[in-house]
């Protein structure tokens, strides 16, 4: 059962999918304030299992990556590369006892883009759905 207060969102993207310039990063984190936390990338291949596990301890309740379409890399292959490093992610998650839905990934799409501000909603509903992560350091008063 979840509560009524507000979850936070490590949302690491490629700096391909659809409108995701700084303007539009700028809107989105002035828009949600604290909740979401925004870390463009110029690959999502780039990123590794200790950045998404860094996000869960220390900023975030869910770290999720977008990626450009799959096919579709510049690099050829960071798209793959993230998801197989997602997929390390979540059983890491697993093993220690969270939920691997804390980390998910979210491949863009040929047919049907979306743009960063759109992803960004669907993600941060889904989820303010969760439980508070007991990783996540939170300020003690």
């Amino acid at each position: 059962m979840t509560d009524s207060r507000k979850r936070s969102l490590a949302l690491f993207y490629c700096r391909n999918v659809p409108e995701s310039g700084e303007d539009v990063r700028q809107a989105i984190e002035k828009a949600y304030g604290e909740q979401i936390h925004l870390f463009p990338l110029p690959c999502s291949g780039r990123l590794e299992p200790v950045h998404l596990l860094r996000a869960l301890e220390e900023v975030a309740d869910a770290a999720y990556v977008i990626t450009c379409p799959e096919g579709a890399c510049r690099y050829f292959e960071g798209n793959r590369r993230a998801r197989k490093r997602v997929e390390r992610t979540r059983e890491i998650l697993s093993a220690i006892g969270l939920e691997p839905e804390r980390a998910g990934i979210v491949i863009g799409s040929k047919d049907a883009p979306r743009t960063l501000s759109q992803l960004t909603q669907e993600i941060y509903d889904m989820v303010c759905r969760m439980a508070a992560s007991p990783a996540l350091k939170r300020g003690r008063g």
